[in-house]
């Protein structure tokens, strides 16, 4: 028999069609052909998932040695993150500082990939915490939404920039505490939704290829450079023209 959603759609079907006229036999046809491509559709998700896993271990050591290279630049991580506009606007100006100290980046899926994913920042000794690794994890339940676990930073005395939204025992950070204060909130948030939206900006996006977000700056501040010299340029012709024209 046919399944529930095209019967939905024929009862929106217009009033002066007649159901009855249809043949149930081709009904019974089309949802079987219909199951074979749902079934095609399961069977190609999983083989893309294979394959996927298998790429993902051929990518693990180029991730290591483009780490390695990274670590040759100063404040590569920093410059990085701040130059992706969606990042930048998190972040305030004490952000930007810590940030400074942010050595390395990484980003682990799990084994099987669909279940989640974490990013590892490290950072050199600083005088805002005593942590040397902060770890954001994602896990993806069976709804396919990621929920982040929340985490703790060891800050120094008086040092704690997320303090001016504090809540109390129990009581989760939301996205709109991250909002109005430090990105640094975001480890201990642990919003779904908002929490995600971060995570997945720095894996799908920074991630793959850190280095064009890095460049970023550089690229834009050329163009402005050559745009200014083509306006140089101009001025320049239109007074050899003026010139002439006294002459």
């Amino acid at each position: 028999m046919a399944t529930g959603e095209p019967a939905s759609k024929m009862n929106n079907a217009p009033s002066g069609d007649k159901l009855t006229e249809i043949s149930p036999e081709t009904i019974e046809k089309i949802d079987e052909v219909q199951n074979s491509i749902d079934q095609i559709n399961e069977e190609a998700s999983v083989e893309i998932l294979q394959v996927e896993q298998k790429f993902n271990k051929q990518r693990h050591p180029l991730f290591k040695q483009r780490g390695e290279l990274i670590k040759l630049i100063p404040k590569f991580w920093q410059r990085t993150l701040l130059n992706h506009p969606q990042f930048g606007a998190l972040t305030s100006e004490t952000d930007e500082t810590i940030l400074e100290h942010l050595i390395d980046l990484d980003v682990q899926e799990y084994e099987d990939i669909k279940s989640g994913y974490r990013i590892l920042f490290h950072f050199s000794d600083n005088e805002w915490f005593s942590d040397k690794t902060l770890i954001k994890e994602f896990r993806i339940g069976e709804t396919g939404e990621a929920a982040s676990q929340a985490i703790k930073i060891n800050w120094k005395p008086g040092k704690n920039i997320t303090n001016s939204n504090k809540k109390a025992p129990g009581q989760k950070r939301t996205a709109q505490d991250i909002e109005t204060n430090s990105f640094f909130a975001w480890f201990s948030c642990a919003s779904a939704n908002f929490g995600d939206e971060i995570g997945e900006v720095i894996k799908d996006e920074i991630w793959p290829n850190p280095l064009q977000f890095f460049m970023a700056g550089d690229d834009e501040a050329l163009a402005e450079e050559e745009f200014d010299e083509e306006i140089d340029d101009e001025e320049e012709e239109e007074e050899e023209d003026d010139d002439d024209g006294d002459e």
